[in-house]
């Protein structure tokens, strides 16, 4: 069976963003759509779709008769990145606690047990694998979309701030902190849920300022 292009598209996307993320795709550098689409392994169709998201996102910035550049680093963008998540992730975390049904449950599961393997490891770019899953369960778990639709591309960006400054330490602490989130989560208590999820956020803001 043939995937359908919109998995394609999503699959091009998951791709780009990860070599983008993890710096593979170097801030500030120039690709052609051609790099992309051998990068991605894919048409030019879902690279292009994917292009789109990406530049939406502010990953991507499409230069007119230039190409495409990969968008800069910026020292100002980790703390109102985590300025805006301090609002909104207890809040996505409190509601989806209430939410958790026999699916998210192993997801949340497999989720932790992935991201202990990574800080036994030291496997950050693993890790941002597994923060990745953690982050689309939520948004298919928390039931109001236009708090995940605000979440997804601010997490995307952290992840991408997070794995340029991030050491051995940083790694470490990153996972506890999930951990914590997922066991508030497994228990369905909304308000433990919101405060360990507020911890998280704390956390990589003390880790961003270090």
């Amino acid at each position: 069976m043939t995937e359908q292009p919109e998995s394609q598209s999503r699959l091009a996307y998951l791709r780009l963003e990860s070599l983008i993320v993890t710096l593979e795709l170097a801030p500030g550098s120039m690709v052609t759509e051609k790099q992309l689409i051998a990068l991605a392994g894919l048409g030019r169709t879902p690279v292009r779709e994917a292009i789109q998201k990406l530049d939406w996102q502010g990953l991507i910035a499409v230069k007119p008769r230039a190409g495409l550049q990969v968008t800069a680093l910026d020292s100002d963008h980790p703390a109102m990145i985590y300025q805006t998540r301090q609002q909104l992730e207890p809040l996505a975390a409190r509601l989806m606690a209430d939410h958790i049904d026999a699916e998210a449950r192993e997801a949340l599961i497999n989720c932790a047990k992935a991201m202990t393997e990574c800080s036994v490891t030291g496997d950050k770019i693993g890790f941002l694998a597994a923060d990745k899953s953690f982050d689309e369960i939520m948004e298919r778990t928390c039931p109001n979309p236009f708090v995940t639709q605000a979440l997804s591309t601010l997490q995307t960006h952290a992840r991408r701030y997070w794995f340029h400054a991030a050491d051995g330490s940083a790694l470490h602490a990153s996972v506890d902190l999930h951990v914590k989130v997922i066991r508030a989560l497994l228990q369905g208590d909304p308000v433990a849920s919101e405060q360990a999820m507020r911890a998280l956020i704390d956390g990589l803001v003390g880790g961003a300022r270090s």
